[in-house]
């Protein structure tokens, strides 16, 4: 043998050997993705991933995805989400696979119009399902919606009598409900201003919370649900304008409502009880109970899908029947999820339709927590609290992630950009700040208005926010 070969051979067989491991691919809902093991390096990279995963999903158009082990996501090599104690030759790692939105939202930057009109503190702020138009209620009796690309008034409503509390639009986007102090319930037309059918009338005291029935269950979106501090809730038929049902049961002020996707009605209230209601007769399944002071939100995994209904950002199958496509959306969520805040500090992770025990209960904020909300792909709970900070949760197991610091003082209000990497929140420090959830860090610092900013939403189709609070302004905020 050659000194030349001898060389060759001597490198060769000083080469690092690659290691491997034995892995397969799950999808977040459980299945196996057929494929069998796969004997992967352990250098492989996410990117490789990608590609591996979609071809073995035969995707004829390839899809981003999320990777995880061990609830952890993979950024790097799988080498860097593996624990040293790893052994590679007896193991099998598991890959969870999410997907991702295909499009991706860019944090806004920069406000792009402040909107005057409104005489008393703008309470809330509300983009329709699919990102056109723009709603705000104020302690002025007034419900204003905005033309977002001139930036400027398109309507005054007028009718309410006292502070107009909440705003929720109809998951066909053609309608808004509002709701004010004096217990009254208005329906207005987005394109013209005018308000439809009579006024609504039978709580007996302010309104606290609206939910509109979901689209794949009645795309006519004819009924509504209210929740009252007259410890009541009612069922309403906005066509013939009266109460279809009084569901009766809480002893204190009912805080928050949300109409699930089976028929289920999910409430919250200052009696430190959730109550969970069948839609079509008013009968009351389950109470759920742990919490040991009022209960002040109510979120559901499915809170996203149902409030865009048929209008699916970026949806290639834009032509099919859009019953059917709210339903797939929503069946393809899973089963429902409701997490629930309250002034006792702590968070409960519930499966409503099914158990009274919680999955979890979740602790570490120090004052009462204010607003709760699941990311769009039902992955992570955002929570925010009167102690200047908002908490990141896993929502299968309720697990701790993060804290997102930054605010000085209370967070009312948060919302999440719909492909779910990117979280604003609004404060009593007269700011808001966007979060990114791939470092869990802040992104974006948003000063500007004068004082406590009560109201924030993210557009649905991820191009603009919109907030409103004591200084009477909504602005609008954009990349």
């Amino acid at each position: 043998m050659t000194n030349g070969a001898m060389d060759d051979t001597c490198s060769e067989s000083n080469k690092p050997e690659i290691k491997r491991v034995l892995t397969r691919f799950k999808s977040d809902t459980g299945e196996i993705l057929s494929g069998g093991l796969l004997d992967l390096p352990l250098d492989v990279t996410v990117d490789k991933l990608q590609l591996i995963c979609n071809a073995l999903l035969q995707s004829e158009h390839p899809i981003p995805l999320a990777f995880y082990i061990d609830d952890v996501q993979v950024v790097g090599t799988l080498e860097e989400n593996l624990d040293g104690n790893f052994s590679t030759s007896e193991n099998v790692v598991e890959i969870v696979y999410q997907p991702q939105a295909v499009f991706k939202v860019r944090a806004v930057t920069r406000c792009t119009a402040s909107m005057e009109g409104h005489r008393e503190a703008v309470v809330s702020v509300a983009f329709s399902p699919n990102g056109k138009h723009l709603a705000s209620g104020s302690g002025d009796t007034t419900v204003r919606f905005w033309d977002i690309h001139t930036q400027t008034p398109h309507y005054t409503c007028t009718g309410h009598k006292h502070w107009v509390l909440c705003l929720v639009w109809s998951p066909c986007g053609t309608k808004l409900a509002s709701a004010c102090k004096n217990g009254t319930i208005l329906l207005w037309d987005p394109e013209t201003g005018k308000q439809i059918g009579k006024p609504m009338l039978g709580h007996k005291m302010w309104i606290t919370a609206l939910s509109w029935e979901p689209f794949h269950s009645n795309p006519t979106c004819r009924f509504l649900v209210s929740a009252s501090k007259d410890c009541d809730l009612r069922i309403w038929d906005t066509v013939l304008g009266q109460t279809s049902r009084v569901l009766a049961g809480h002893t204190k002020s009912v805080t928050c409502v949300r109409w699930g996707g089976t028929g289920l009605i999910y409430s919250g209230s200052q009696d430190r009880t959730i109550k969970v209601w069948r839609a079509s007769d008013g009968i009351l399944c389950r109470t759920l109970e742990g919490h040991a002071h009022w209960v002040n939100t109510l979120a559901l995994n499915v809170d996203y899908v149902l409030r865009t209904g048929p209008f699916e950002i970026k949806a290639e199958n834009s032509n099919d029947d859009p019953v059917e496509r709210a339903k797939s959306r929503y069946e393809a969520v899973g089963d429902e999820k409701l997490v629930s805040g309250s002034d006792d500090f702590t968070l409960f992770l519930w499966y409503p339709a099914k158990e009274k025990k919680p999955i979890g209960r979740m602790t570490g904020h120090q004052q009462l927590i204010n607003d709760v909300k699941f990311s769009p792909d039902g992955r992570l709970i955002a929570s925010a609290s009167f102690d200047k900070s908002i908490k990141l949760w896993d929502s299968k197991t309720g697990k701790y992630i993060s804290s997102l610091r930054g605010h000085v003082q209370a967070v009312y209000s948060i919302a999440w950009s719909a492909d779910s990497r990117l979280l604003v929140s609004s404060s009593a420090d007269s700011t808001l700040k966007v979060w990114n959830m791939k470092n869990k860090g802040l992104d974006q610092d948003l000063p500007g208005h004068a004082d406590e900013v009560y109201a924030v939403d993210w557009s649905p189709d991820g191009l603009r926010v919109a907030s409103g609070g004591k200084d009477k302004v909504l602005k609008l905020w954009q990349n």
